[in-house]
C-alpha cells in the first residue's frame, strides 16, 4: 500500500493571557527526529521565563519555520510535524518510531554518551506526571531523547520492565552523577536559605545546617556552588566574547526601560531585628520538622511589608500617564537570582497569607527558579518587589524598580552593631532596608511613613508572635 503522510502545523500557543509574542530560544528537535505527543519540541523565551512548547501529535519533525532567536507572534506556525495515516502499512516514519518503542520495551534504553547529557535533567510535564503517578525516580531512568533527555517512551518502557533498571542502566547514571558538576545533577534543588549560618562556620562542601544567632555573611555553602553556563566566542589574545542570551537581552530591555522612564528616588532606614532573631531561633527547628521548609527572616519581612502596604496602598500602584492605578491585590514579586539571570516570581495575594504560608511560598518559588520549573503564571501580576540582597552580605543597595511597579525594597544583611539605647551602649542585631521609588507617584513623606511602618512592624516581633 502506498505511503500516506499528513503534515500538522504547530503554532505558538497562548502561554499567558497577556502574551502576544515570544522568542524561540532553542529547538529541541531537528527535521527527521521522531516526536511523541506532549514531548517538548522547542523552548521559548518570554518575560524572562523559559517555557517549553510540546508536540500536539506523534510523528516525525518536518519543516522548522522559526529560527532560534526569532520573535514570533502568538498563533503563528513555528513548525510542521509529519504524521502517517493509520491505514498505511508500516510507513517508513512509523517503522522507526515502532522499532524504537519495541527496542526500549525489550532491552534497557541506551544511556547517552559522555558529554551528551546537556538536557538529562530537563523533564517535560508529561514525563513528570507519568513518573509521579507510578512513584518513579526519573534519575534512575536512562534517556534516549535529545541530549540524554528522558521521554515518555523511556518511562513506559521502564514501567513495562517492572521498574527495575538493569545493572548497566543503574551504574552508568551513578558514575555520571559523580563526575558531573552539581548544576547538571537532577537532584532535588536545595533552597539556599540566607540566614542559617555564617560561611566561616561551615567547612567547604559540608552539607549541614548550622545554627547561629545572627548571620553576618551572606555566603552559604549548603550546596556546591553552581557554575554559570555561557557560550563564548573566541576573540583575540586580549579579549573574548560572550553571546547575549534571550533572557539576558530581556533583562537588559526591562532595566533600560525602568531607568529611562522612571525617575528613581531612594531612601534607607535602619531596623533593630534583635527580637526577630530570637523569635526565629526559637521556632526554626520545630517549623522545619513540621513544614519541611526553612523559616527564613524573609517571611517575616514580607509580612511586615504587606502590613505597611495595607496602611499605605499608594505603594501598590503603577503609573498610567493620566492616572495612577492602585492595585487592590497585594502580589509580592520576589527577586531570585540564578547563575546567569534574575527572576521575579510572584506570591499572589500575599496579604491573605500568614508567616508560615509566606515561608512555604518563598521556598516553593525559589526552588522552581533554580530547578528551571518556573511557569509563566508564576511571573504574572506582581505589584511590589522585595529583594533579599543581604543573602550576599550586602549592607547597602540602590535597587532598580521592577517596571512598571512603583517601588522596590531590599533587605540587607543582619549584623551585630553597637547602638545607643537610653544613653547606654548595647550590642544589637541590626539591618538596613533600602527603598527605590517612582517619584512620579511617590514622594518622601509617604515613603518615609511607609518605611517607618515597616520598621515598626519588624521591631514589634516578640517571642510570643505566632507564625500561623
Amino acid at each position: 500500500m502506498s505511503n500516506q503522510k499528513t503534515l500538522t502545523d504547530v503554532a505558538l500557543p497562548q502561554l499567558a493571557e497577556s502574551l502576544v509574542s515570544a522568542t524561540i530560544g532553542k529547538w529541541l528537535k531537528k527535521p527527521g527526529d521522531p516526536v511523541e505527543q506532549y514531548e517538548p519540541i522547542c523552548e521559548v523565551i518570554t518575560d524572562k521565563v523559559n517555557a517549553e512548547i510540546p508536540s500536539t501529535v506523534d510523528g516525525i519533525m518536518g519543516e522548522i519555520l522559526a529560527e532560534e532567536g526569532q520573535e514570533i507572534q502568538v498563533g503563528v506556525v513555528i513548525c510542521r510535524i509529519e504524521t502517517a495515516a493509520e491505514s498505511a502499512s508500516s510507513p517508513a516514519g512509523e517503522t522507526s518510531l515502532v522499532s524504537a518503542g519495541d527496542a526500549s520495551a525489550q532491552a534497557p534504553a541506551p544511556i547517552p554518551a559522555a558529554g551528551d547529557g546537556s538536557l538529562r535533567s530537563r523533564y517535560s510535564p508529561a514525563v513528570q506526571t507519568l513518573a509521579a503517578e507510578h512513584g518513579l525516580d526519573l534519575r534512575q531512568i536512562a534517556g534516549t531523547g535529545l541530549g540524554g533527555r528522558v521521554t515518555r517512551k523511556d518511562v513506559l518502557a521502564y514501567i513495562e520492565r517492572g521498574g527495575a533498571a538493569s545493572a548497566s542502566a543503574a551504574s552508568a547514571p551513578a558514575g555520571a552523577a559523580a563526575s558531573q558538576p552539581a548544576q547538571q545533577q537532577p537532584a532535588a534543588p536545595v533552597l539556599q536559605t540566607p540566614y542559617t549560618a555564617p560561611a566561616s562556620t561551615i567547612p567547604a562542601g559540608l552539607n549541614a545546617a548550622v545554627s547561629e544567632p545572627v548571620r553576618n555573611s551572606g555566603l552559604h555553602l549548603t550546596e556546591t556552588p553552581r557554575i554559570p553556563t555561557i557560550e563564548v566566542e573566541h576573540g583575540d589574545r586580549s579579549e573574548y566574547f560572550i553571546d547575549v542570551t534571550p533572557i539576558r537581552n530581556t533583562i537588559a530591555t526591562r532595566m533600560r526601560q525602568s531607568v529611562s522612564e522612571i525617575p528613581h528616588g531612594w531612601m534607607m532606614i535602619e531596623v533593630d531585628v534583635t527580637n526577630l532573631v530570637q523569635l526565629r531561633n526559637k521556632l526554626k527547628d520545630e517549623f522545619k520538622k513540621k513544614e519541611g521548609v526553612n523559616l527564613t527572616y524573609l517571611a517575616f519581612l514580607l509580612k511586615a511589608v504587606v502590613g505597611a502596604i495595607k496602611d499605605y496602598p499608594i505603594m501598590n500602584s503603577v503609573w498610567a500617564v493620566d492616572k495612577i492605578i492602585v492595585k487592590r491585590d497585594i502580589n509580592i514579586s520576589l527577586a531570585v537570582g540564578t547563575e546567569d539571570s534574575v527572576m521575579t516570581p510572584v506570591i499572589k495575594k500575599a496579604d491573605q497569607k500568614n508567616i508560615a504560608g509566606l515561608a512555604r511560598e518563598i521556598e516553593e518559588l525559589a526552588s522552581k527558579v533554580r530547578s528551571g520549573k518556573l511557569k509563566l503564571d508564576d511571573m504574572q501580576g506582581g505589584t511590589f518587589t522585595v529583594n533579599n540582597t543581604g543573602s550576599f552580605g550586602s549592607i547597602l543597595t540602590q535597587p532598580i524598580i521592577n517596571y512598571p511597579q512603583a517601588a522596590i525594597l531590599t533587605f540587607e544583611s543582619i549584623v551585630k552593631r553597637p547602638v545607643v539605647i537610653n544613653d547606654m551602649i548595647a550590642v544589637r542585631s541590626m539591618a538596613n532596608l533600602c527603598l527605590s521609588l517612582d517619584h512620579r507617584i511617590l514622594d518622601g513623606v509617604i515613603c518615609g511613613r511607609f518605611m517607618q511602618r515597616v520598621k515598626d512592624n519588624m521591631e514589634s516581633y516578640s517571642l510570643d508572635t505566632q507564625v500561623y
